[in-house]
């Protein structure tokens, strides 16, 4: 009957010790920067969708210069072929390579929205007026998944840093931290804007 008990016991305090170990706040957490990923890639996917017909409408509209469209084209292609799956979301390296890629998409499209400027035709056509209004609408999207996955990898890194937590990530999940989606370096240079 002790022998029962004292098993009893013990099966107990072991199940009260891991309720408060936190594996499933760390796994929880972990979903959380996976959903928010596929929120920011969702984003990401719809600009890239929108650009080809960016470009079109342009391209019919305008005699416009031949460089700034392809260099769109050849931005959306790099930054479309660069996929990061949620078990690279830890790697700096493959984080450095997909945020360029998609720093140089915004960056063409900046200037191609800034060349277009120069043409009162086209911006008068309302299917470019769309469209622009849904390239902006998309990077205001991007923003703010960016915002809500760098919030999710906030929370993550700290629960698997945080005690009792980080035992349990040491001795059972092996968990590193996750990789926050930082802004290009080119970023930090203001636009200069001429007329």
């Amino acid at each position: 009957m002790k022998a029962s008990l004292a098993k009893l016991f013990a099966f107990f305090l072991f199940f009260s010790t891991l309720s408060g170990c936190g594996y499933n706040t760390i796994q929880q957490n972990e979903e959380s920067v996976n959903r928010s990923w596929g929120d920011l890639e969702s984003q990401l996917q719809r600009r890239a969708d929108l650009v080809p017909n960016l470009v079109a409408t342009v391209k019919g509209a305008a005699n416009f210069e031949k460089e700034t469209l392809t260099a769109v084209v050849e931005a959306r292609s790099k930054a479309t072929a660069i996929q990061l799956t949620p078990a690279m979301l830890s790697d700096p390296s493959a984080m450095a390579k997909f945020r360029e890629a998609q720093g140089n998409l915004s960056s063409t499209l900046s200037r191609l929205l800034v060349t277009v400027e120069r043409y009162p035709e086209l911006k008068a056509n309302q299917n470019f007026r769309d469209l622009q209004n849904q390239l902006e609408g998309t990077e205001n999207r991007i923003s703010v998944a960016r915002q809500r996955y760098n919030a999710s990898v906030e929370t993550f890194n700290f629960s698997i840093r945080q005690f009792p937590n980080s035992l349990t990530n040491t001795l059972m999940l092996k968990l590193k931290p996750k990789e926050y989606f930082k802004a290009d370096a080119a970023a930090k240079t203001v636009p200069g804007v001429k007329f």
